[in-house]
């Protein structure tokens, strides 16, 4: 005689033995569902015209292997200002946006080094780590008003130079980037 080891459930009543497997079916989903939460957290489209597009090593995405943004979006992460002199305006302007690190935050960018271009075709690397260091920011406005392809913008990766010492060479206005049309996470 083959004797069988019964579960609890197996002498529990049918309505209860019939719910084990959907309980079940419902905690594997859930956590494959979870498993995937990150994913699952793609980018929005944009609605209006685009005004900066990320690539490379990023994990959110709304296009193919992209992220693109319009001013809304960028418009919708916390906003920053800082005072600042530069070496492209006579006195000191306030410039406000999101801070470079929340937009990588936002695409989950992983990497060591950023390439920025702009619209005029400017070019400039700059390191990841300077995102996590100083409150970079890419300006959408120049003294509370919208930039404008004249005024450099529509974006402008702007380093706080008056903030700290180090920030006020060339090395650090080499990495600013007026006209910003696109970054690449490398």
């Amino acid at each position: 005689m083959i004797s069988y080891a019964l579960s609890p459930l197996a002498s529990a009543p049918r309505t209860a033995r019939s719910r084990v497997p959907l309980v079940r079916m419902v905690l594997v989903a859930s956590m494959f569902l979870f498993a995937l939460a990150p994913r699952l957290a793609a980018l929005s489209p944009p609605a209006g015209k685009i005004v900066l597009t990320i690539t490379g090593n990023i994990a959110f995405t709304n296009g193919v292997e992209r992220a693109d943004f319009d001013l809304a979006m960028l418009e919708a992460l916390p906003q920053h200002s800082f005072s600042t002199r530069t070496p492209w305006y006579p006195t000191a302007r306030t410039f406000s946006g999101p801070r470079l690190r929340d937009v990588l935050i936002a695409v989950g960018a992983q990497g060591e080094s950023l390439g920025a271009s702009a619209l005029n075709d400017y070019k400039t690397s700059i390191p990841f780590d300077d995102a996590r260091k100083f409150d970079v920011i890419i300006a959408l406005k120049l003294d509370e008003k919208p930039m404008t392809v004249r005024e450099k913008g529509p974006l402008f990766i702007i380093y706080p130079f008056d903030s700290k010492k180090e920030l006020n060479t060339e090395l650090y206005y080499n990495r600013s980037a007026w006209q910003l049309r696109k970054l690449e996470v490398k």
